[in-house]
């Protein structure tokens, strides 16, 4: 009996540990410097005045996602980050973004799962708290610069597709 309350100890000792790891983690990812993703994909939005291609990043985990383009000043015009599949972890859901820690004007395009656009939201405010919401469940979300949205006339019902960069 004493080594079966042995183990148990050190086995709620391990879970604790683990806990205390996540909310470090956690911490650490909402005050450093974000770092790139792994993986690159060429996006394709399919718009009435033609197709456009953006090389992006790919933020597959939920660390990367939580994390996405914070901290960043230097997102390429035709670059950004990929949340695919949108939440990480989980089904499909309704998306809640905001700009914490994000310098940059964003243009976060919400797509559904059969690759159209469901919403965008333009030129959102560096650094707001504020939540954007996508207003339906979507499976995959594109951040862009701020602006490039209307200045390529991209707009709802708009197909997204996407490849692994080469």
């Amino acid at each position: 009996m004493g080594m079966a309350r042995r183990r148990w100890s050190s086995a709620i000792a391990a879970g604790a540990l683990l806990v205390c790891g996540c909310a470090t983690a956690a911490q650490s990812v909402s005050t450093a410097p974000a770092q790139p993703s792994a993986g690159r994909m060429i996006v394709t939005v399919q718009t009435a005045s033609g197709p456009h291609q953006f090389k992006v990043e790919v933020a597959r985990t939920q660390a990367q996602q939580s994390r996405g383009l914070m901290f960043r000043t230097d997102i390429p015009a035709d670059g950004g980050m990929l949340f695919v599949p949108y939440p990480a972890e989980g089904p499909p859901r309704e998306a809640s973004f905001w700009m914490k820690n994000t310098p940059s004007p964003l243009d976060i395009i919400f797509i559904r799962k059969n690759g159209t656009i469901a919403s965008i939201a333009a030129n959102v405010e560096p650094f707001s708290e504020t939540p954007v919401k996508s207003g339906e469940v979507v499976s995959a979300v594109l951040e862009i610069n701020g602006g490039r949205a209307a200045e390529l006339g991209i707009r709802i019902g708009d197909t997204v597709r996407w490849a692994p960069a080469r």
